[in-house]
């Protein structure tokens, strides 16, 4: 891959508030004013906001993180669309005002990279189903948007249209086969790409040849995207960390793994460095809960 494409191309995992963490990416023992966002921050360049899936943000906490990585200027957040729109179909007008401004901060200073609609599996490309789709996307306009979907008739050439006519972000989702399951996809639909690996299992820890299948598949949509988001959702026993470690390492990235994952992921992560001992004067304001 040109060394050009690498700038538009972010790699992190999905939340942050995670306690199994503790000790194996985040210090066992934390200095006084850590920051679990902000040590996200130092080593990815994105991260899946989780808690907006289910219920608003309050946007005082949207501020606060905002402020966390603020070191870190390339730094976006993305965000899951709460179900209560994608999967309850609710469209209460007050209750999509609420979620709105609980994003606005982020928005506002230009950290929310995409809004992912997330869809059920039931959600089949169908009129009635489309015309919720639409709703939601004039509800939630205001923000960069993207849809992920399970089921394989969003794949047809009509409805790939409509999230090109309507500048909807394509999200390309690993998912284990299955009859009319999405298979992996490379397509990009607005200027921006969405990847999301959630693991085909819930213990899935990708090889190294997955990893690649999906790097090629990630220049693929990087060739003609302004930004692209990777996310790695395969949280179980820290996972998603050595894998977004790999895949950053694996396009080029200068990695500082912390020394604990280093060694649970030996095998994984032996060509990259650990960390040096945590500098504890980093870390001056108060924690921020995903």
């Amino acid at each position: 891959m040109s060394p050009d494409l690498a700038p538009k191309i972010s790699i992190g995992p999905a939340g942050w508030s995670h306690p199994h963490w503790d000790g194996l990416f985040y210090p066992a023992a934390k200095p006084r004013g850590f920051h679990q966002l902000q040590w996200i921050a130092r080593h990815f360049s994105t991260v899946e906001i989780q808690s907006s899936f289910y219920g608003p943000l309050k946007p005082e906490l949207s501020k606060l993180w905002t402020s966390l990585v603020s070191k870190n200027q390339d730094f976006q957040f993305t965000a899951r669309l709460s179900r209560a729109f994608t999967h309850d179909r609710q469209l209460d007008p007050a209750a999509i005002a609420l979620f709105i401004e609980g994003l606005k901060p982020l928005h506002r200073a230009g950290k929310l990279g995409a809004l992912l609609m997330q869809f059920p599996w039931g959600f089949r490309y169908s009129e009635d189903n489309r015309n919720h789709f639409l709703a939601l996307r004039r509800a939630f306009h205001e923000f960069p948007l993207a849809a992920e979907f399970r089921h394989d008739s969003w794949m047809t050439e009509e409805a790939v249209g409509t999230l090109i006519d309507y500048r909807v972000a394509f999200c390309n989702v690993d998912q284990a086969p299955a009859p009319h399951a999405m298979p992996p996809t490379a397509f990009l639909t607005t200027g921006t790409g969405y990847v999301r690996l959630p693991g085909r299992t819930e213990n899935h820890l990708y090889s190294d040849s997955e990893l690649l299948d999906w790097k090629s598949r990630i220049e693929t949509v990087a060739r003609y995207a302004k930004h692209v988001h990777v996310i790695f959702a395969n949280d179980a026993a820290g996972r998603a960390l050595a894998n977004a470690f790999q895949m950053k390492s694996l396009f080029g990235d200068s990695v500082r793994i912390p020394r604990e994952l280093a060694l649970r992921y030996a095998v994984e992560l032996a060509h990259l460095r650990p960390a040096k001992p945590l500098q504890t004067q980093l870390f001056t304001t108060e924690l921020a809960v995903a």
